[in-house]
């Protein structure tokens, strides 16, 4: 059974409703249902898309990413950060697929669906890992600035061009505020100004839908469409119909690196909120199960017109504030989403499209932090330089900005490799705690005239071999008659191929030198792949000691006395 629960979590529920009831589940449904609808809307506009394709993407695909989700609370439909992504990706594309904007936001729903379902299946999340916390949070902060910069124009009623040219874009459009359309200009600003006044004044009242009942009833009263406002106009009624992506060779090939990044920075959103809230509750939650609940939501969505989905920070956590404990509490968000699909749209018609920008620019308003850059910077100069250079890079990429997050994470890959290319090397001397510590940074005397101790904190391998050898060459030339070298081996918790024909090396050319090389400390995975290659062998008599106190025991007689000052 617990194997059976694992791979399908939902029959873990009743007994989670056994043990704290359904009622925090219906009443977080119900709340998030409220902000989803208006969102699904708004985040279908960012998308490029018409905006009744957000509801369709937050009808079947919530329910199955809280039947074979691994976290209860996440709260699964449009987001603001993947709907972006999902515009840069399919407007430079519209072109190729003869104007299908639709079509291409199905296959990049279905190919991101996919990658993250195969990823889950081979158990292969920690892939994930690469992409370091600086990088997407400089991806992050460039993404919302960027969504800030196309919103602002519907804000104010004003119309922008889209083009490979983002920046000159907005200024073109800010031109048009010499002759604004004022109501438009008065339902924008006036909508984002009271939605920022209820998220502070009275934060637990539901901001959105209130702003948005209020925004439709005024527009209709006053006539705002028939004045040349932009509405959101007629919402088709009913179940989204059966869906199939256009499965061409051409557009594959031309939209995959875009799914693979909406895959990858979808399920880091995902798996922020996950973490947070397990964290919490301390209900456990599986990233490998998470992939495949993820991708599986992604993949109905390509079925049932809707467009890539992820999980929602804000949503999920109104689930955790209301005490949604199961899955349950999205599947009445899609049941009430599903009733306003079949009963309510044709109460949206007046919804005027600046309300929906001011709706983007609320809840994109938390993900700018640039305090987060600041402190990358002062944690490591390589980490700061990350960040910085995929903010500037998705912005000067704008609109294709997963080109911005490929560069950053190439250099964070480079910089990992670099800094591993560099590990600490230290050489050893007697603390007065009666440990061995860095005797450059404590100051201390090497412990006997013919003797060092040289402390390697790395792995052994290919990477890492050169810099061992010159620091194994440096400590034998740290005093004038070294004879023995003892390595410190603690920290090596690994050994390839190319470690140890380097240490197989060096063992040749110090016995040609007279002197010898011995190990204290040495972990079982090194000696067993010493004792593969036959390396073993040949030190085995000076390897086998487990402490620095050990060896020396060991080792100092079979040197000169010790000389008055090291006594």
């Amino acid at each position: 059974m617990p194997t059976l629960q694992r791979l399908l979590p939902f029959l873990s529920w009743p007994a989670q409703w056994r043990a704290a009831g359904v009622r925090g589940d219906l009443v977080a449904g119900v709340t998030v249902a409220l902000v989803m609808i208006p969102q699904a809307l708004a985040y279908a506009k960012l998308a490029g898309l018409p905006p009744h394709i957000g509801l369709y993407a937050a009808l079947v695909p919530a329910v199955i990413a809280a039947l074979f989700g691994s976290c209860g609370q996440l709260s699964t439909g449009p987001v603001a950060l993947t709907s972006l992504m999902v515009a840069a990706s399919i407007l430079p594309l519209s072109g190729l697929a003869g104007g299908d904007l639709l079509g291409l936001a199905l296959l990049l729903a279905l190919l991101s669906g996919l990658i993250q379902l195969a990823l889950g299946l081979m158990r292969l999340g920690w892939l994930l890992n690469l992409l370091s916390v600086p990088v997407l949070m400089g991806f992050v902060n460039a993404a919302a600035l960027i969504i800030c910069l196309t919103q602002v124009p519907p804000l104010l009623g004003l119309a922008m061009p889209y083009s490979q040219h983002l920046v000159l874009d907005f200024a073109h459009a800010l031109g048009g505020l010499a002759a604004p359309h004022l109501p438009s200009l008065g339902f924008g600003l006036g909508s984002l100004a009271a939605l920022v006044a209820l998220k502070r004044l009275w934060p637990r009242l539901p901001g959105v839908p209130l702003v948005v009942a209020a925004a439709t009833v005024l527009s209709a009263w006053t006539g705002f469409s028939a004045s040349g406002g932009a509405v959101v106009g007629e919402i088709p009624r009913g179940l989204p119909e059966l869906s199939l992506p256009p499965m061409r060779l051409d557009l594959v090939i031309a939209i995959l690196p875009a799914a693979f990044v909406i895959a990858m920075v979808s399920f880091m959103e995902a798996a922020s909120s996950a973490k947070l809230i397990s964290g919490r509750t301390r209900q456990a939650w599986q990233q490998d199960q998470e992939l495949i609940g993820q991708g599986l939501a992604k993949m109905s969505a390509a079925f049932t017109g809707g467009m890539p989905v992820s999980a929602s920070f804000s949503r999920s956590a109104l689930n955790y504030v209301n005490e949604a404990r199961t899955g349950l509490s999205s599947l009445i968000t899609a049941g009430l989403v599903l009733l306003a699909l079949l009963y309510l749209t044709p109460l949206l018609w007046h919804l005027p499209k600046p309300v929906l920008a001011a709706v983007i620019l609320q809840a994109v308003a938390g993900l700018l932090d640039a305090g987060v850059l600041r402190r990358a910077w002062r944690a490591s100069k390589d980490d700061g330089a990350a960040a910085a250079v995929t903010f500037v890079a998705t912005l000067a990429f704008a609109p294709n900005i997963q080109n911005g997050i490929f560069t950053g994470l190439m250099l964070s890959l480079g910089l990992l490799v670099y800094r591993g290319m560099r590990p600490r090397a230290a050489l050893l001397g007697l603390h007065a705690d009666g440990t061995y510590r860095d005797r450059e940074r404590f100051g201390l005397a090497h412990p006997h005239p013919e003797l060092v101790i040289l402390r390697f904190d790395s792995p052994l391998s290919f990477v890492t071999a050169a810099t061992f050898e010159d620091a194994m060459l440096g400590a034998a030339r740290a005093q004038d008659s070294v004879r023995i070298v003892l390595v410190s081996a603690a920290g090596i918790n690994d050994i390839d191929a190319t470690g140890l024909h380097t240490l197989a090396g060096l063992i040749e050319r110090f016995n040609a030198q007279g002197q010898k090389i011995a190990f204290c400390g040495l972990k079982k995975q090194v000696i067993d792949a010493m004792e593969r290659d036959g390396v073993w062998a040949r030190i085995q008599a000076q390897a086998s000691y487990r402490t620095e106190h050990h060896a020396l025991d060991a080792l100092l007689p079979e040197l000169t006395p010790r000389q008055a000052e090291a006594e």
